[in-house]
């Protein structure tokens, strides 16, 4: 196949059916009705005093509901932040674990593998340890500095070399900058345990405490790292394909794994910045995405993004009223998810299928 044909045959398949356009319509819909019932529940519902009856008078207007001085700090400051939180944080992981498992062509590959969530911990830990760092915008530059280093190492280390940046030196070089960064930690914490108690908390993932303020912001960072994943979508759609194809096709798979890279850093610093290293939410979030959609980027982008709000909504407000009046950090609550269909993904004959050919 010459390379006129291959690009016809690439845009024929990259261009979708009618049936399919309307069903992805559809699905669209249906989730951002989810994500509408979700956000009332997650006004309404929580580890306080406060009954529901009361909470949705306030949130129709209920004047007698209005006056209540209580009821209105509990929604507006500490209840809205947090759901906007969880649209924000759930959005941009879904979005990063989609990029990752594409640019490097393996369908287990998590938002953590590139050295991101291990580069966070490390700089909240200097920030607590050294700095005297207990604010949460504290935490937020700290886990940003760690993040934007972690993810240079990464791809100075993954670029040297003739062959340059491949998927298998991409994960290499993470799982080596993360495991150092780990153990930089571990000894961090291990000699002040002041340190430690702080940052058990934080590294157990939570969107308690957030202010709209921050989050806000922190979109600044959040929204040109999703539009730089839609921007690669068909560069991304060749890659998948193979580097050679990549290449007769006019793209530089090299170039596109580094855009690809900044990307998934933007979006996951950003996050883990904001809730802590919620664990299984990149991994989560684009198989069930994959599962409607299968290969198509674009489509499988975009519902990665709505299906991370989702689940990550949807276990904020589990993490609520499963042990009220306390609450289960949200980490623990994607956890109970992510393991079953991390075996799951594992022992299914169809995805180990999947994941050799894709590797090859």
């Amino acid at each position: 196949m010459n390379e006129a044909q291959l690009t016809t045959s690439t845009a024929q398949a990259s261009k979708p059916e009618p049936d399919y356009r309307a069903r992805l319509l559809c699905l669209v819909l249906l989730c951002l009705l989810t994500l509408a019932i979700l956000s009332v529940l997650s006004m309404i519902a929580g580890a306080g005093n406060t009954t529901v009856k009361d909470a949705i008078g306030y949130l129709l207007g209920d004047a007698s509901t209005r006056n209540d001085e209580n009821l209105d700090m509990v929604l507006r400051t500490l209840r809205w932040p947090r759901t906007v939180g969880a649209i924000v944080v759930g959005g941009a992981m879904g979005v990063a674990g989609a990029v990752l498992q594409t640019v490097t062509r393996n369908p287990l590959a998590d938002t953590g593998l590139l050295g991101i969530n291990s580069g966070a911990a490390m700089g909240v830990v200097t920030g607590i340890t050294y700095f005297g760092v207990s604010t949460t915008l504290g935490y937020l530059l700290w886990s940003m500095s760690g993040t934007l280093l972690g993810t240079s190492l990464v791809l100075l280390v993954a670029s040297t070399g003739r062959a340059g940046v491949t998927p298998l030196r991409l994960i290499l070089a993470g799982l080596g900058i993360g495991a150092t960064f780990h153990g930089i930690t571990a000894m961090i914490l291990l000699s002040n345990q002041t340190s430690y108690d702080e940052y058990r908390y934080w590294v157990l993932g939570s969107l308690a405490g957030l202010h709209l303020k921050i989050v806000l912001q922190m979109l600044w960072i959040i929204v040109p790292g999703i539009l730089l994943a839609l921007v690669l979508m068909r560069s991304l759609s060749a890659l998948i394909l193979g580097d050679d194809v990549a290449q007769s096709l006019g793209h530089q798979p090299a170039k596109i794994r580094i855009l690809s890279t900044l990307s998934v850093t933007l979006l996951t610093g950003a996050s883990v910045a904001l809730a802590g290293p919620i664990t299984f939410l990149g991994l989560l979030s684009p198989h069930v995405a994959r599962s409607f959609v299968h290969h198509r980027i674009g489509s499988l982008i975009g519902l990665s993004g709505l299906f991370g709000m989702i689940i990550l909504l949807t276990a904020d407000i589990l993490c609520r009223i499963v042990v009220k009046p306390f609450e289960t950090p949200v980490s623990v609550m994607i956890a109970m998810a992510g393991a079953p269909l991390l075996m799951w993904i594992v022992l299914s004959h169809r995805m180990l299928t999947l994941t050799h050919k894709e590797m090859r």
